[in-house]
């Protein structure tokens, strides 16, 4: 079912957005070669405790999950790309970063991601995480009362096609409130004027995912970790906004923070 926000819970939400805002920006500055996953979880799980906050992914266990994902942020290196269980890996020069990360607080969650490299990066991950930057700004730009469903879609793959880059479908936005996914569903590919109406009060969750030379997605022995399929790498950014009358606003924008 697809629920629609009022002013005062949008309002609500945004110490959510604030809070996975600064946890991400806090943890990418911290992130560097060297740095072990699992510190980084037990660091997110600290300042989670601090804020009196809620995890939406240590109990989490979807169908598609082999069993509760038991951390609390999902860390996907180099050609994994979503869904990374943290585990004893020191990153190394180069290695390709996603942070991913869903909380609640006072009841209501925010998610967002940023992909990142540590130590020297190649350019063409720079040019990929840019790509999901910009697709991740177009998707915004769309999500305003008028649109559909499909004009957000449709702009994410606008800036996907002119990269010559394959998009999955498998996985995409949602809605967020009081759950961390909800209805509608957001894919990252489809076509203008289709789909759910865009409304004010609706909150997605919007997060345009690609892959340097493929769509197909292999599961890891973990059970969750979703790698590229020809063990290319990929980047996703993602951002929970919401969509209001004067247009939407980015409930986990981490530029107070003087970071994108």
């Amino acid at each position: 079912m697809i629920e629609l926000r009022t002013p005062a819970e949008v309002e609500a939400m945004k110490p959510a957005g604030r809070f996975v805002a600064e946890v991400l920006a806090t943890l990418r500055d911290e992130t560097r070669v060297g740095t072990n996953l699992l510190e980084i979880d037990r660091r997110a799980h600290e300042m989670i405790r601090a804020a009196g906050a809620e995890s939406c992914y240590i109990d989490y266990h979807p169908s598609f999950g082999a069993s509760p994902f038991g951390k609390v942020i999902c860390t996907s290196i180099n050609d994994a790309v979503l869904h990374g269980l943290p585990f004893d890996y020191a990153l190394r020069d180069g290695d390709l970063v996603t942070l991913d990360f869903a909380v609640a607080v006072d009841g209501w969650v925010a998610d967002s991601a940023v992909s990142f490299v540590v130590g020297t990066p190649r350019d063409e991950d720079l040019a990929l995480i840019d790509t999901t930057e910009r697709a991740l700004d177009a998707a915004i730009a769309a999500a305003v009362v008028g649109n559909r469903i499909g004009d957000i879609s449709a702009a994410v793959a606008a800036v996907a096609h002119a990269e010559g880059l394959s998009i999955n479908t498998d996985f995409g936005g949602h809605g967020v409130g009081r759950e961390m996914h909800g209805d509608p569903h957001v894919p990252n590919n489809g076509k203008p004027g289709r789909g759910y109406p865009l409304r004010a009060g609706l909150v997605l969750a919007l997060e345009p995912w690609f892959l340097q030379s493929t769509d197909q997605l292999r599961t890891d022995a973990d059970g969750w970790t979703l790698r590229s399929g020809d063990g290319s790498r990929g980047a996703h950014s993602e951002h929970t906004i919401a969509i209001t009358d004067d247009g939407p606003v980015i409930l986990t924008d981490r530029s107070f923070l003087g970071v994108r």
